[in-house]
């Protein structure tokens, strides 16, 4: 018949050239025809000693072309004959990287992966992915055979949407051959993306940050980082609408209460100004810049809505290490008591002078649902 292929080889029946035993040696080196022979293995072998047929594995053991006898023989052992009876069904090895993709085409079944990576005792089984040029990879592997799991990952069903994380969306069965299938989903409610980072490298009257409230979000952190003022003047939150190119919301809409803690009492005030939230009271920072600070947190809810009206919270510490160790406590509430059109942006400036260098603002975006 034809072969695809290296012409098998089977049916190659030798008879081993005659071997003498030495006292005191278990192993000797088999040739036909005085040339080295290798067998398939020691269960493709006849062997006599002493006019007795041994067992393969237990009474001799084959390797290459060497034959080594449980026991070493001694003066008077007859090997009487060697028989090889055949090499095994031996299609060939394929070169390097001459297999095509269509003798790759594994078939799956019901009960069967189509393709198996298996351990080898000591190592779980691994599959590499490597780079064009193979000298790089990352690998999947198994868990470990401590872990006893058989369970089955079904990739997503939808197309690949960016911004998206994927989750377990169902289970069938149960425990560890349970079969999950995956999808992609948005991030959970309550987690917090980074927006925009402004700092000041130099003294400025004012920071602008515009198209920074979308729908996308609900709710907005801000962490205001080295706040410095030149003439220690109030610093005004402003909000601003139209985008990237926004403009100040200016309007009479702006109704905050301050609370202010001192070292020597409590004091409040409630503030109704068209120009924006008054936060923190400043220190002049004609000093040390290093004498003076504010660090504040801030919340400001739904400013992009136009179905409820945007509230702002913010707690900030106002520290002078260069008057006696002074240092004021400031919480503001407030909210903006017009929601006709979305706010896109904000603007944070004092009421006189400029921010100083190295104020910092950090803005993060969440998301409610």
């Amino acid at each position: 018949m034809a072969y695809i292929g290296q012409s098998p080889s089977i049916g190659n029946f030798q008879v081993c050239d005659a071997i003498s035993t030495v006292n005191g040696q278990a192993a000797y080196t088999m040739q036909v025809s005085s040339v080295n022979v290798v067998p398939e293995t020691a269960n493709h072998m006849i062997v006599s000693l002493n006019g007795i047929i041994q067992a393969p594995g237990s009474s001799y053991t084959v390797a290459g072309s060497t034959i080594t006898f449980a026991s070493n023989l001694v003066t008077g052992d007859v090997i009487n004959f060697i028989h090889i009876l055949g090499s095994v069904l031996d299609l060939g090895v394929p070169s390097d990287a001459t297999v095509t993709n269509a003798k790759t085409n594994f078939t799956s079944t019901s009960s069967a992966a189509g393709l198996q990576i298996k351990g080898d005792g000591t190592t779980d089984g691994t599959l590499q992915l490597n780079c064009s040029q193979n000298s790089h990879g990352i690998k999947l592997a198994s868990p470990a055979h401590s872990a006893g799991q058989s369970y089955t990952v079904k990739f997503p069903t939808g197309n690949i949407t960016a911004d998206k994380f994927l989750k377990v969306a169902s289970i069938s069965g149960s425990g560890t051959s349970a079969v999950g299938q995956l999808s992609f989903a948005d991030a959970g409610g309550g987690g917090m993306d980074l927006l925009n980072v402004t700092t000041l490298g130099s003294a400025a009257s004012e920071i602008i940050v515009d198209n920074v409230f979308s729908a996308t979000y609900n709710v907005y952190k801000f962490y205001i980082y080295n706040l410095k003022t030149s003439a220690g003047a109030t610093v005004i939150f402003q909000l601003r609408y139209g985008g990237s190119s926004g403009t100040n919301e200016g309007s009479d809409a702006y109704v905050g209460r301050n609370i202010y803690a001192y070292q020597s009492g409590i004091s409040q005030q409630r503030n109704s100004q068209n120009t924006g939230f008054y936060l923190f009271d400043g220190w002049s920072d004609s000093g040390s810049s290093a004498d003076y600070q504010t660090n504040a947190e801030m919340t400001l809810f739904d400013p992009f809505g136009t179905q409820t009206f945007p509230s702002l919270y913010a707690d900030g510490l106002i520290f002078n290490n260069g008057g006696g160790y002074n240092e004021v406590q400031n919480t503001m509430r407030g909210w903006f008591t017009s929601k006709a059109r979305a706010k896109t942006g904000f603007r944070l400036y004092p009421a006189s002078g400029n921010l100083n260098e190295h104020t910092k603002i950090l803005t993060f975006g969440m998301k409610l649902s």
